[in-house]
């Protein structure tokens, strides 16, 4: 199980390397989402344990918020995530990270999770209703886990292994 700020940390890294532009703090809480998610979708497991609020412009992790730096991650002791989880993030910024912020904030609407963390919160308040991992898990069963590297659906990989 990775923790949320080493997987922040290499979503900050890899988008920079891809994009050549610093992650705005909006966008690295989505990607962060949808890498749990995905997570979700392909291993049926999740990638950290660490919580999402369900903010008014979607998920945000609290611990993220408060690390968060145009320098990367503050945090003492930041490792490296393992190359499954490295794959998987790579795969969710390759696909969502050149969306806008916003985008990935409407997005992030649509989603049960968010939507439920939101059910005793007037709209346009910020609220702090937590995401649950069950929903996130609900919300995986309706992706279609694509590997960017390949161009391919995992499920159209003949040889596939589980993860």
């Amino acid at each position: 199980m990775e923790k949320v700020l080493d997987v922040a940390q290499y979503i900050f890294s890899e988008y920079k390397k891809i994009s050549g532009k610093i992650i705005d703090e909006m966008k690295l809480h989505k990607l962060l989402y949808l890498t749990q998610r995905e997570s979700f979708a392909v291993t049926g497991e999740p990638m950290f344990t660490e919580e999402f609020e369900g903010w008014k412009y979607g998920p945000v992790c609290r611990k993220v918020r408060n690390s968060y730096t145009e320098d990367g991650m503050y945090a003492d002791n930041l490792s490296e995530i393992s190359l499954e989880n490295a794959y998987i993030t790579k795969n969710v910024i390759l696909q969502y990270g050149a969306y806008e912020s916003w985008k990935l904030s409407e997005l992030s609407h649509r989603e049960l999770s968010w939507r439920r963390s939101r059910e005793e919160i007037p709209q346009g308040q910020n609220g702090n209703g937590v995401l649950l991992l069950e929903d996130i898990r609900k919300d995986a069963e309706k992706v279609r886990p694509y590997d960017s590297v390949w161009d391919m659906y995992y499920d159209e990989f003949e040889d596939a292994e589980v993860l």
